[in-house]
């Protein structure tokens, strides 16, 4: 099964995909966050045979939601009306661990949203043990 993972912000979006076998999280693009990122997102699942979509909820410390959380609960309901599987997983200062690990670069969204798959991955092969 592959996965994808989106780290949804207001001026970028960062995807991340797994591997073929589902297990290893790769950084991979960074969109502009602009009217034609719900088509491209469309495209690259499609074009990389994505099976379901994990998308960061953006909480504070709290579990409050964040400011950004009613635009990423919109740009789920616009993946599943296009036919996309969508699931929310929780991340806290993605973006900001990708910089530490990584520095600022172009593609620290697309890190950060690996990081995001990674720790969907580690806790849903958790849950199987």
């Amino acid at each position: 099964m592959r996965f994808m993972a989106i780290d949804y912000g207001e001026k970028r979006v960062g995807l991340a995909s797994t591997d073929e076998s589902g297990s290893f999280a790769l950084p991979r693009t960074v969109l502009d966050n602009d009217a034609t990122l719900l088509l491209k997102v469309i495209r690259f699942k499609e074009e990389n045979k994505i099976d379901k979509i994990i998308l960061g909820e953006s909480k504070n410390y709290l579990g409050e939601d964040n400011l950004i959380q009613k635009k990423i609960l919109e740009f789920k309901t616009e993946l599943e009306q296009k036919g996309a599987e969508v699931l929310m997983h929780p991340e806290i200062l993605t973006t900001m661990e990708a910089r530490q690990i990584q520095g600022q670069t172009d593609m620290t969204d697309a890190s950060a949203a690996a990081l995001i798959l990674k720790s969907f991955l580690e806790t849903m092969y958790n849950k199987d043990l």
